[in-house]
């Protein structure tokens, strides 16, 4: 079970009816599935921004500590089939929370033009170090660049999709 949507789609029947409002975001990647889903907003004492995120916090502060063993049996479900760490999130009304989710190395080479810039970041104290100056990079070109990514990633999975149609080689 490796191909996202079987991973949606194994997610969508295993977990409970009523964990969420509609359909989790499952997002797959090589190392781990991050699943996050949409909990009822709380009734509101009032209409103060300030009231009502604390109340939306408090929802997704209460479906964490209440859900805890539940989705730890069906993460270790998901880990034995994929062979991916799970990770867990959810959102409620504007707010989103990941519980958990894996910090992976990745291996880069980078001139000193490159690593410069890393070390400016570190030295003006946007950054603790090098890995976590990338990171931010990573994020930043994330944020502004949401919508080219995304056509990206669309592309990706055209191609994925022509490369699964295309001719098998007879032996």
């Amino acid at each position: 079970m490796t191909n996202e949507q079987t991973v949606q789609g194994w997610f969508a029947g295993r977990l409970p009816d009523g964990w969420f409002t509609e359909a989790p975001e499952v997002t797959v990647d090589r190392d781990e599935i991050l699943v996050v889903g949409a909990l009822a907003e709380p009734d509101y004492p009032d209409t103060d921004d300030g009231s009502k995120l604390e109340a939306q916090l408090a929802r997704i502060t209460r479906f964490r500590e209440e859900t805890r063993e539940q989705r730890m049996r069906i993460a270790d479900e998901a880990e034995a089939r994929t062979g991916r760490k799970v990770a867990w999130g959810a959102s409620c009304g504007g707010e989103r929370r990941v519980f958990t989710s894996l910090s992976v190395p990745v291996m880069t080479r980078l001139r000193m033009s490159e690593r410069h810039v890393l070390d400016t970041l570190v030295a003006g104290g946007v950054a603790r170090s090098r890995s976590e100056a990338l990171a931010w990079c990573v994020r930043l070109v994330g944020d502004h660049q949401g919508d080219w990514i995304q056509q990206l990633r669309d592309a990706l999975v055209a191609v994925d999709a022509a490369r699964a149609g295309g001719p098998t080689p007879s032996e």
